[in-house]
């Protein structure tokens, strides 16, 4: 039996007032760890609020292991500056699929999960339906050890077939 329960596509849709790695600038790039996944988006020239739009996709094998953001400052003659970090985890959102919500209309939010100190949450993050019937967790992430910046998100799940899924 397949040990994954799907894959997680997290949408990696910008960044909000990085900070200043360059002279007067960034060329900062994302990437997203879980276990021994790692994925990365494009890096962005002189950009501080740069627009990735990218989807990256994670196996997942366990609910309970949290995701970890990085950000970073490209740089061509040395190694690479951090720019921040954060991690998520993906509870609330598994919980909320798990929910019978058939006939639901679409942009129905089902959950919110409010920025504590266990979370890197920047603001309420709401956890919504679609009128596909899909679940999905828009969040802003405040990016930790480093003077500022934030990363945008949504994330979505995606069944496999012979997965174990999320039931």
């Amino acid at each position: 039996m397949d040990r994954r329960l799907g894959l997680l596509r997290v949408h990696v849709k910008r960044g909000i007032n990085l900070a200043i790695r360059d002279m007067i600038s960034s060329d900062p790039y994302a990437v997203v760890e879980l276990g021994n996944q790692k994925v990365k988006t494009h890096v962005v020239r002189k950009d501080i609020n740069p627009k990735w739009n990218e989807y990256l996709t994670l196996s997942i094998s366990d609910f309970n292991v949290p995701i970890k953001l990085t950000v970073y400052d490209h740089d061509t003659f040395s190694k690479d500056d951090k720019m921040g970090d954060a991690v998520f985890d993906i509870k609330e959102f598994v919980e909320s699929m798990r929910m019978d919500l058939i006939g639901l209309p679409g942009g129905t939010v089902v959950t919110r999960v409010q920025p504590s100190r266990q979370n890197c949450l920047a603001k309420e993050s709401c956890i919504s339906w679609t009128s596909e019937g899909k679940v999905y967790q828009d969040m802003v992430l405040r990016l930790r050890n480093v003077e500022c910046g934030e990363v945008e998100l949504s994330l979505n799940w995606i069944d496999l077939p012979g997965a174990r899924g999320i039931w």
